[in-house]
């Protein structure tokens, strides 16, 4: 019987973007391993409808032992690590079917939901790595929120459960180069000063989420198969 993998959600391009690193790093990471662990990538709508649901399928046919969503955060320096997911979507602006919201994520939930990775042991081993790493007490009230939410309600219902988080990562270094380029190629000064515009080489991304699944995994052993904290 084959070890339960980590499963990596990355959001699709969103906002008018072309990309989306937390896409790149699913669609680079799927079919990997991580100290010995299979790796599933998976690549998520940004979209409300139907988001619950498919994220259920992927969960009943994988049954990860690690699960950890991805998304970008804007104008972020660092890989923020998640702690907390609310049962709050309030969306400032639409998501890519043009629907906004602001009601509950679940409606039969609590009104927020703790991580179950090792969030601490995380950004430690992050930033022994030399990756800048913080940990955050907002997901927002977008989908990021809304699929750690829904990530940690399924990872829960799991026997055994899942080790479950989010991680919100800074553009992708190539991304800003490429909007830099686009933007001296049009003339136009498009949207905010992207000379000033934080980002992180694409390798490093990668590797900070294999770090993080290394540390999820270890403290899953040392606990004999439960989620760490």
């Amino acid at each position: 019987m084959s070890a339960a993998p980590a499963l990596v959600l990355g959001f699709e391009p969103y906002g008018g973007r072309s990309s989306n690193p937390a896409e790149a790093v699913a669609r680079e990471m799927d079919g990997g391993t991580v100290d010995g662990v299979p790796v599933v990538g998976r690549v998520v709508p940004v979209r409300r409808d139907g988001l619950e649901d498919g994220l259920a399928r992927i969960f009943s046919e994988h049954r990860p032992a690690i699960a950890i969503g991805l998304g970008l955060w804007p104008g972020a320096a660092v890989i923020r690590i998640e702690r907390i997911a609310v049962n709050i979507a309030d969306f400032e602006i639409a998501d890519n079917a043009g629907a906004r919201t602001d009601a509950r994520v679940r409606t039969d939930g609590a009104l927020a939901v703790e991580a179950t990775l090792p969030i601490r042991a995380i950004r430690a081993r992050l930033l022994a790595a030399g990756i800048p790493a913080v940990l955050s007490n907002g997901a927002g009230t977008f989908l990021c929120n809304a699929l750690m939410y829904h990530a940690l309600m399924l990872s829960a219902e799991q026997e055994p459960p899942a080790s479950c988080g989010f991680l919100h990562l800074p553009h992708s270094a190539a991304e800003v180069a490429a909007m830099m380029a686009e933007q001296a190629r049009t003339g136009q000064p498009g949207a905010g000063r992207l000379s000033e515009t934080p980002s992180m080489a694409l390798g490093t991304v990668i590797e900070g989420v294999r770090i993080a699944i290394s540390a999820a995994l270890d403290a899953r052993a040392a606990a004999g198969g439960g989620a760490g904290r």
